[in-house]
């Protein structure tokens, strides 16, 4: 029959490769394009088994603090594991800050140290082994929902952000043509302006002669009837 201390291994060894699985997975990223479907899954899983892996390493972090009550085991023996768990924890923040998950890795900052322990604690206070897997893999289905539930938000606002950027893009283009408009406008009502000037000054000059000629006309009247006065009279 397998000890706790043998469980408590065996459930560190399947942390161990879900960590080694998230490292070539990251090594992987390189080969994929910047943007892209593809590259939006391969990052989601990895931040998915990422999370995964913060759920079991909390769960074996407790189980380890209850061991000394289930089953004798030595400090050295106990400190050794200790050391291996805490690895494992440095490992899972590096490559969590990797794929800047930083702000999640750091859980006093999202839900306070205190609470998020008094919080495990009350959920294992009394369970056996099997429980405690069991609540573990209760945890891991909930963290595969919140993170589906999250993932189909975040698809949803890309689509939202697309739709926003294609409609500033036609008012970008409306814009750009009423100003086009605008300018062509201005040319023309220039083009007016100065043929109305042109007309102006005509206008005025044909004024001009009709004046003098009126005024040569009435001179020539003015001569005639005088020579006419001085010739009958």
């Amino acid at each position: 029959m397998a000890t706790s201390l043998d469980q408590w291994t065996r459930e560190l060894n399947e942390a161990s490769k879900l960590a080694e699985d998230i490292s070539v997975m990251i090594s992987e990223r390189g080969s994929l394009p910047p943007s892209g479907p593809d590259t939006q899954r391969h990052l989601t899983a990895m931040r998915r088994k990422i999370t995964i892996l913060r759920t079991r390493l909390e769960s074996l972090e407790s189980f380890l603090s209850k061991l000394p009550s289930l089953q004798p085991i030595k400090d050295k023996e106990l400190n050794k594991r200790q050391e291996m768990l805490a690895n494992l924890k440095s490992k899972a923040d590096q490559m969590a800050s990797e794929l800047n998950m930083s702000n999640f890795g750091n859980r006093k900052d999202l839900f306070g140290d205190d609470k998020k322990s008094a919080d495990v604690v009350s959920r294992t206070a009394g369970l056996d082994n099997q429980g405690i897997v069991g609540l573990q893999r209760q945890i891991m289905r909930e963290q595969d929902e919140g993170l589906e539930k999250l993932e189909e938000t975040v698809l949803s606002t890309k689509h939202i952000a697309l739709a926003v950027n294609e409609e500033l893009d036609l008012h970008t283009r409306l814009i750009d043509d009423l100003d086009e408009h605008v300018d062509i406008t201005d040319t023309r009502l220039q083009r007016v302006q100065k043929r109305l000037a042109i007309l102006s000054k005509r206008t005025k000059g044909g004024c001009s002669c009709m004046c003098l000629l009126l005024s040569v006309a009435a001179i020539v009247i003015l001569i005639v009837i005088a020579w006419v006065l001085i010739k009958y009279l």
